[in-house]
């Protein structure tokens, strides 16, 4: 309890500063997305128009990562618990942080792969046995709900494989042929990376993908022969932005219009994938948590407007990037509060 109450007092020094926009919370009817950074992991906190709250992974061990989350989720998001934690795959910059964060906020239901055999990487004891109400194993084509019983739109999660499984498609379902016809294969990926979980987050026609850090012949399978996830509004960059990942394949079967790379400053935006996102037709903004401070960064870097964190170490902020659904779902809003950037999308119809 004490280090909430330290966490939320740094909290409202850190985002003193910030725009209206960047604040949360169910008033507006809108559905919130924030890109929290935890240097180079993954922890992506969805808040819908009742108020109930979906965290997509939760950092690396220690603190730093989940005060962080729960910086942004009780100042800036003003939710007071976790309602559902998905944890895309056992590695520790993504599951590191759940024991810790456990302690700063509630945490009710907890979504991950459970104990499978051949599992690759364990994430061990303290995981396992941290405090929360229950626990569900996910199974492709598992789906939950929220804010269904409200006035506002419901919005839907739906996993649609995990553990290298995907949804069945459906009959008569049109084969992917063209882009399919170019695909290759890279060398087997034997990590916990190759079984993440993969979501969809539907409101309205709004859609969102988040893969964790899904692997490149598992990316094949997941829209060839038959893409089984549809075109998307939102790419959130997979594994960082590295190129063991976002295999081309995926880019040009869900044609999202903006992507978001949850990177580190060093680790991420490849500049393979930084090419291929660019290249995109239908890409009309990327956004980065940070920016690229290898020396490709000279070429392998969006703007700094649409970066949330220009330095590293000590200098870094540790900035979020907050996208902000209409509550007809047909438009959304990516800001960066650090900088005063915003921009408004379109959803796609």
């Amino acid at each position: 309890m004490n280090k909430l109450i330290a966490c939320a007092a740094i909290g409202g020094m850190l985002f003193s500063g910030v725009s209206q926009l960047a604040w949360g919370g169910g008033a507006d009817q809108r559905l919130d997305i924030y890109w929290i950074d935890v240097e180079g992991g993954a922890a992506t906190l969805v808040v819908t128009p009742t108020n109930e709250s979906v965290l997509f992974d939760c950092g690396n061990p220690g603190y730093r990562d989940p005060n962080r989350i729960a910086q942004v989720a009780t100042t800036i998001a003003r939710i007071q618990q976790i309602d559902h934690l998905v944890v895309t795959h056992y590695h520790r910059d993504h599951f590191g942080g759940a024991e810790p964060l456990s302690r700063l906020l509630p945490i009710k239901t907890v979504h991950d792969n459970g104990v499978f055999d051949g599992m690759p990487d364990d994430p061990g004891r303290v995981y396992f046995d941290f405090p929360c109400e229950q626990r569900a194993v996910i199974e492709p084509g598992d789906s939950f709900t929220l804010g269904k019983d409200n006035s506002t739109l419901p919005v839907v999660v739906k996993f649609l494989g995990t553990r290298r499984q995907f949804v069945s498609p459906p009959n008569g379902a049109e084969q992917n042929n063209e882009i399919c016809s170019a695909a290759r294969t890279k060398d087997r990926d034997g990590s916990d990376n190759a079984n993440s979980v993969v979501s969809l987050i539907e409101f309205g026609k709004f859609r969102f993908y988040d893969a964790g850090d899904l692997t490149w012949n598992q990316e094949t399978r997941l829209v060839c022969p038959v893409n089984l996830v549809g075109q998307v509004d939102v790419y959130q960059v997979t594994h960082h932005g590295l190129d063991a990942s976002n295999n081309p394949l995926v880019l040009r079967s869900l044609l999202p219009q903006v992507a978001i790379m949850n990177n580190g400053h060093e680790k991420g935006c490849a500049p393979d994938v930084y090419a291929d996102l660019t290249a995109l037709p239908s890409l009309q903004a990327l956004y980065q948590v940070h920016k690229n401070l290898r020396p490709d960064g000279q070429v392998n870097n969006v703007p700094d407007n649409q970066i949330a964190n220009l330095t590293a170490g000590e200098e870094c902020q540790g900035n979020f990037i907050k996208l902000s659904v209409a509550p007809d779902g047909n438009s959304y809003t990516v800001s960066i509060p650090a900088n005063g950037h915003e921009r408004t999308f379109k959803t796609r119809q």
